[in-house]
């Protein structure tokens, strides 16, 4: 008799134990949705008003400044593998030297129009072809341009077919 009271108390035990355990899990978990959703963790996007209200709390910092690019149409590939890439952007450049930037703007369609016209194929399949390509892009510009007037090369059109 004295091994039935122990074995019913284990049972017992075992599924307080549970009971707990399934408490602190969905206690934690809220906890850590909470934390990320209010921005305490990771830290919140900012929305449309917050921007809004960021650029009234800065009124010393200039707007940015966007000289559009060219539409550029370049033929990638050889033989019967050849495609049709279209490449249209923005430059945001540092406020008051747009005019500079744009008589360069030449020699800027020139560097963007070699550098593409040598990447292959493949390469754009990659994910994060993109994200090298503009890091790529910017770079060459910077040099054309100069360091400190050309900030980030936006790329609003990449299309290939």
């Amino acid at each position: 008799m004295s091994d039935d009271t122990t074995d019913e108390s284990k049972k017992k035990s075992g599924g307080k134990g549970l009971l707990v355990a399934l408490v602190l899990f969905l206690a934690s978990a809220g906890g850590g949705f909470y934390a990320v959703y209010s921005g305490m963790l990771l830290g919140a996007t900012p929305s449309a008003d917050s921007t809004i209200h960021a650029a009234e709390a800065h009124p010393d910092q200039p707007a940015p400044s966007f000289v559009p690019l060219q539409p550029l149409m370049v033929t990638l590939g050889r033989g019967d593998a050849l495609e049709a890439l279209r490449f249209e952007g923005y430059l945001d450049v540092r406020p008051g030297s747009e005019e500079a930037v744009a008589v360069l703007m030449p020699r800027i369609m020139d560097v963007l129009n070699g550098y593409l016209r040598a990447v292959e194929i493949g390469d754009l399949a990659d994910p994060s072809a993109l994200m090298t390509l503009r890091a790529q892009l910017l770079r060459r510009i910077q040099v054309v341009v100069g360091d400190g007037m050309v900030n980030d090369l936006l790329i609003s059109k990449f299309l290939l077919s």
